[in-house]
């Protein structure tokens, strides 16, 4: 392996000669360096996959809070657009498939006030993600999500605290998905 300490004792042995071969192994030293110093680099967030598109089913919703799932799923797809790591395509042409399912909704006080009163409520969300091949014989990734967002009762609705819950959900979709190659 070429190393700086081993291009400073070729270098010192060449001291004497003419300015020519410095600077040449000047260059070289300069060429080698960035060779080999950025080679492991890629700046491809992607990496080396070969996934370069995703369909992404319609959510599943396995909670009592109705409408919730197909706006995630809408979320997640304008996330992977605006993202453009990978191509949002059909099922029929996509080279993965992300399927999720909703499996937990709940909502609990987060702070009070001196009165007891409840000043800040959580939205709690835990979503069952799958990325895998479009036939369907082998995962890719399997993972559990859990996102929290929490909004203040005198100020905000609960759909406020659902909205950054699911905000937070689509991010760590997104990264799980993208940056995992």
């Amino acid at each position: 392996m070429f190393t700086a300490n081993k291009l400073n004792e070729t270098l010192e042995c060449y001291k004497g000669s003419n300015l020519l071969m410095r600077v040449f192994l000047s260059i070289l030293s300069l060429f080698l360096t960035i060779s080999f110093g950025c080679g492991i680099y890629s700046f491809s967030p992607g990496g080396k996959s070969s996934i370069k598109t995703i369909a992404i089913t319609s959510f599943e919703n396995k909670t009592l809070e109705s409408g919730l799932s197909s706006h995630l799923t809408d979320l997640v797809i304008d996330a992977f657009i605006a993202n453009g790591n990978l191509k949002v395509v059909s099922l029929d042409v996509a080279d993965a498939v992300l399927k999720g399912t909703l499996s937990r909704y709940e909502r609990k006080p987060k702070t009070y006030d001196e009165s007891d009163n409840v000043t800040e409520y959580a939205v709690y969300l835990s979503f069952d993600i799958i990325l895998a091949e479009p036939n369907g014989e082998k995962e890719i990734w399997h993972e559990n999500f859990y996102s929290e967002g929490i909004y203040n009762t005198s100020s905000e609705a609960e759909d406020i605290g659902q909205v950054r819950a699911a905000e937070k959900l689509v991010v760590d979709i997104i990264n799980r998905t993208t940056k995992s190659w």
